[in-house]
């Protein structure tokens, strides 16, 4: 069957570019359309006045669920190349949403009260002490979020597997860590210097990079938590 998929492709080099080029658009689209509800949320949230900031990181729910398919999708594409790239999409998108809503959703519920916390932290006692305890945990979510997308897009761990596996890989795979952090400084400073739209569209970049900083994560789990 692989080799099947492989003559579909064609192996002459611009059968293979042209394959690789349409791979991305589709995965453009694909990111635009589940990314659009979040985009149009923030839009929304930034016409109303005296908006909690918890409700911009709540908008956040479908990015994971997308992101993870991109990751699976890349992969799929790598082990049987065809010209139907938008199916391991959403072949992705229905294997991994309920694994990645598990963890995703009390993510994005701690997230916000972090938020909230570090936003507000002038209004409460001992805020100068508040903030920046917020703000390192907040980060070290993010990061760890970043190896849990990598383990429940690939893997089918129970929730609480995948949460241990995540926090051992967020050490032991450091160099993946900093490359997670590298991507999100990326994208708060694309939103900052430009707009949430912007992301939006260059959302196929940022998972070809994911799926690229990934891959060491994707092995280690293999080698050291799969038979």
């Amino acid at each position: 069957m692989a080799a099947e998929l492989v003559d579909e492709v064609g192996t002459g080099v611009l059968s293979r570019a042209t394959a690789v080029v349409y791979r991305w658009i589709v995965l453009a689209a694909f990111l635009a359309l589940m990314g659009a509800p979040t985009l149009l949320a923030w839009m929304a949230l930034g016409l109303a006045d005296g908006v909690s900031p918890a409700l911009y990181v709540v908008a956040l729910l479908p990015v994971a669920p997308a992101l993870s398919a991109a990751l699976y999708a890349q992969r799929a594409w790598a082990e049987a190349p065809d010209l139907r790239p938008a199916r391991a999409l959403w072949r992705g998108l229905a294997r991994n949403a309920k694994d990645v809503a598990l963890w995703w959703a009390p993510v994005l519920a701690a997230a916000a009260i972090l938020v909230v916390n570090a936003t507000g932290a002038d209004a409460a006692p001992g805020g100068a002490v508040l903030r920046p305890v917020a703000i390192v945990l907040l980060a070290v979510l993010v990061l760890w979020s970043g190896h849990l997308l990598v383990v429940t897009a690939y893997f089918s761990f129970r929730t609480r597997d995948a949460l241990r596996i995540a926090a051992a890989e967020l050490f032991s795979q450091w160099r993946a860590t900093l490359g997670f952090a590298s991507l999100a400084i990326v994208a708060a400073a694309v939103v900052a210097l430009a707009s949430e739209a912007v992301l939006l569209l260059c959302a196929w970049a940022f998972a070809l990079l994911l799926r690229s900083v990934s891959r060491p994560v994707e092995a280690d789990v293999k080698a050291r938590f799969t038979r």
